[in-house]
């Protein structure tokens, strides 16, 4: 089998070999530093023993590829898979079924965030060089040492699978890991909805009802102008840029031109959308004062304390990594009253949801 597929009729043979097979490894290699949508620059896939590159760039038609992975019948075994997921969703379609080894390994015990080359080293004994980590993938000609790293990085997958599977059959953890890779089966969790992207913004808790209309309002116009112009959200408004506008409230060119670090072109060019989006956000004139960073609240702070308490005996009995089981926002909206929660759902509520809520 040739190490690289980049001519369709190659990537239609590679499609047809992948069909009859049970598993496969599967991983991408992309940029996006310059535009919103990621550039996808290259495919990596294990079929059996071997394991193949696809060249997106010199095939630009992938639709041989969307059966095999799409078809519900062959498992794709990836490492740490949303951000590939979310690449390959307009070239193939929903990659799935997914078996995640990084979701897997943090249920078998490992660290929530372990990396593929450690996990490799410490399940298989096998070292995997790091010489190609920084690489432009979009680059071409592709050296034979690059070609090699990333086949690297699908040719263990399949077997990695197979351990962790053995793993948690052995802890009895199958139905959580099946129900961790549910998520994955999500397309509309791939995307960002404009209308929800203010909460990606740090720094905006504890605006008034006002203020976070205004927040969502704004986010929403940058991510839309992101997508329009494929561009980096940064690059249309920096969120150091975008907090200001929603602490000061602008309602002129001029107030617009006053703030620091308001880039001149964007007042140029988008003055009349911002100050459109504030006017549409209705913040009362003047804007209330925003209180300081609130003092935290010793009963929820001694709250949260017990409750982080308790997932950290409970991680230490399941061998665990807490963040596994709750992080401490989980935590803190437990204490606010919150119900709608991970920490309260499925699998997670059987082993730490009810006794967080005893503890309450």
């Amino acid at each position: 089998m040739h190490h690289i597929a980049d001519t369709a009729d190659a990537v239609t043979d590679l499609a047809a070999r992948l069909g009859s097979l049970a598993s496969i490894g599967l991983d991408t290699e992309f940029l996006r530093e310059r535009t919103y949508r990621a550039e996808l620059c290259l495919i990596q896939v294990s079929a059996g023993p071997d394991a193949v590159c696809v060249d997106p760039i010199a095939v630009s038609d992938l639709g041989a590829l969307a059966g095999p992975l799409t078809a519900g019948g062959i498992v794709k075994v990836m490492h740490a898979s949303r951000q590939d997921l979310e690449v390959l969703l307009p070239a193939v379609g929903l990659v799935r079924p997914v078996f995640d080894t990084q979701i897997a390994a943090a249920l078998a015990g490992f660290a929530a965030q372990i990396g593929y080359a450690e996990l490799t080293r410490r399940l298989l004994g096998i070292e995997l060089p790091k010489a190609h980590t920084r690489t432009d993938w979009s680059r071409r000609p592709l050296s034979p040492e690059q070609i090699e790293y990333a086949r690297d990085d699908v040719r263990h997958l399949v077997p990695l699978q197979l351990v962790l599977e053995e793993r948690l059959e052995k802890l009895g953890r199958r139905a959580w890991l099946a129900e961790e890779l549910e998520g994955l089966a999500d397309a509309g969790a791939l995307a960002t909805d404009p209308e929800e992207a203010w909460r990606r913004v740090k720094g905006l808790r504890g605006l008034d009802a006002s203020r976070e209309g205004l927040a969502r309002g704004l986010a929403a116009w940058r991510e839309r102008r992101a997508v329009e112009r494929n561009r980096p959200r940064g690059w249309i408004l920096d969120d150091s840029v975008l907090r200001e506008l929603i602490v000061r409230v602008p309602r002129s060119r001029a107030a617009l031109e006053a703030i620091a670090e308001m880039p001149e072109g964007v007042v140029r060019h988008c003055g009349e959308e911002l100050l459109a989006c504030i006017a549409a956000a209705n913040v009362p004139e003047p804007a209330p004062a925003l209180e300081g960073r609130e003092r935290p609240d010793p009963g929820k702070s001694a709250l949260v304390k017990k409750l982080g308490a308790l997932v950290q005996e409970i991680a230490a009995e399941l061998e665990i990594s807490p963040e596994v089981l709750a992080t401490r926002r989980d935590l803190e909206r437990v204490a606010e009253g919150g119900r709608d929660i991970a920490a309260l759902r499925g699998w997670r509520r059987a082993v730490l949801g009810e006794k967080l809520l005893g503890a309450m």
